[in-house]
């Protein structure tokens, strides 16, 4: 069943992205007291979540502003890091409502996170782009308001609770992957798949070195045609 209307599938999308807001505000508390030590004030580090939405793109960028990186090696790395995005929008592309404008996709962009995604490609029938809107007003604002506070009050905090804390995008990336895998057992196989291949780019002397954006496109790519070739999912006709 397709989502027609835009209010309900708002409605939906702002339910479903309650515990990703949730997540992203432990996570991002954790970024901003990284961002604290690198010498970035709350206002610095809350613009650049608010624009960005990457946890490991942020990451990467606060750590060699604290090194003292160029401005082209900050440019080239965050690209690189953030381009398995690239294939989540050709994805969503294909999943969205075709009969909607073209400027739908460009709002639709700027909420294109792991955890969206995720929810967005489980909705049945074609993505009513209100839906990733609905997300997305209650995942970024969790973002952004972890990354202010803590830049802010962060280092207050015991050591014991932000190891916490940090821990708790896992289990958010459980919640989005674990139900579909229970209902589909070829998406079940391609989550095992998934954690032994990324196990062995992690372990392997030659593998280890590519950097993790590529390693997210590499298995991405050859995981998910793979696939698609030994289990094709048949095209729906959607009104």
């Amino acid at each position: 069943m397709e989502q027609n209307n835009d209010k309900t599938s708002f409605f939906n999308g702002l339910r479903d992205g309650v515990p990703i807001g949730l997540g992203y505000f432990a996570v991002a508390f954790t970024l901003g007291i990284t961002a604290g030590k690198a010498g970035m004030n709350a206002l610095q580090s809350s613009l650049m979540s608010a624009l960005m939405l990457a946890s490991a793109g942020e990451f990467a960028a606060i750590s060699m502003i604290a090194t003292g990186a160029g401005f082209m090696e900050m440019i080239v790395t965050t690209v690189v890091i953030n381009m398995r995005y690239l294939l989540m929008s050709s994805a969503l592309s294909q999943k969205v409502q075709q009969d909607r404008p073209f400027l739908h996709r460009i709002f639709m962009s700027y909420a294109v996170t792991d955890e969206i995604f995720g929810i967005s490609m489980t909705v049945p029938g074609k993505l009513n782009p209100f839906y990733q809107y609905g997300a997305a007003c209650v995942a970024a604002p969790g973002w952004v308001l972890g990354t202010f506070l803590g830049t802010v009050v962060g280092m207050i905090l015991p050591a014991p609770v932000m190891s916490a804390m940090s821990v708790a995008i896992y289990g958010m990336f459980l919640a989005v992957v674990i139900p579909p895998a229970r209902k589909d057992k070829v998406i079940a196989m391609v989550v095992v798949v998934s954690m032994a291949v990324s196990f062995l780019f992690q372990s392997l002397p030659g593998l280890k070195s590519i950097s993790s954006g590529f390693q997210i496109i590499l298995l991405t790519v050859l995981i998910s045609a793979a696939a698609a070739v030994l289990s094709p999912v048949k095209e729906e006709n959607h009104a």
